[in-house]
């Protein structure tokens, strides 16, 4: 008896380190991902000063992230690949900083909503799985929407030294294009994520603990 028990919670403990491993590699990839879409399928829109505001596809990849890994994972993904975006990119490098604290946010809210609150992993209904996929993505970027222009204000002023007149047209100009990128983004991220959910099921590759 004493010797099953051993071998079970060691089988436990090797699954738990497999599964751990594999969430991993899945979050490097998605990472990855992130830093392509946002460096490479970028439209960058120049504004006074030497700054810059873009329509990317970034946070669509950083709320699939968070649907498929789950919050803390998604986040990490996201806020990674776009912040070493940022930071290979001379005109993004000084808002790396906000880059990652506001991805890692999209990230976590995407994962409270579809994981902790609809538990969309543990359920088999299709219809609810996508409306609470789109509830959850459109929690993220409507965040995002918010959070961006106005972190991005204060940031640029009080962290960068930038007049206040030039951080509120930034502000402004932040706000349509985060507000494009996220319908944009909603729209593909539940497109993908329902597409790609019933072929990763079936591979096994969908984890019922995501957080």
């Amino acid at each position: 008896m004493v010797n099953s028990d051993r071998q079970q919670k060691g089988q436990m403990t090797m699954n738990k380190q497999y599964d751990t491993m594999i969430k991993l590699a899945e979050t490097a990839l998605l990472a990855a991902l992130c830093y392509v879409t946002f460096t490479f399928f970028q439209i960058k829109i120049p504004v006074p000063g030497g700054d810059a505001t873009s329509i990317h596809l970034g946070n669509a990849v950083c709320v699939l992230a968070a649907l498929l890994l789950g919050g803390w994972y998604g986040g990490i993904a996201g806020a990674v690949g776009m912040t070493i975006g940022d930071l290979l990119d001379p005109v993004y490098v000084t808002v790396a900083p906000k880059t990652f604290v506001l991805k890692l946010c999209i990230g976590l809210i995407t994962g409270l909503v579809a994981h902790r609150i609809a538990r969309i992993n543990e359920s088999h209904d299709k219809k609810y799985i996508l409306k609470w996929s789109i509830l959850a993505s459109i929690a993220g970027l409507a965040f995002n929407v918010v959070a961006d222009p106005v972190a991005g204000y204060f940031y640029k002023q009080y962290i960068l030294g930038q007049p206040q007149e030039m951080a509120s047209v930034l502000a402004k100009l932040s706000t349509a294009t985060t507000l494009l990128n996220a319908v944009v983004s909603v729209v593909l991220t539940t497109f993908v994520y329902n597409a790609l959910r019933p072929a990763l099921s079936k591979a096994g590759l969908m984890n019922h603990s995501a957080i």
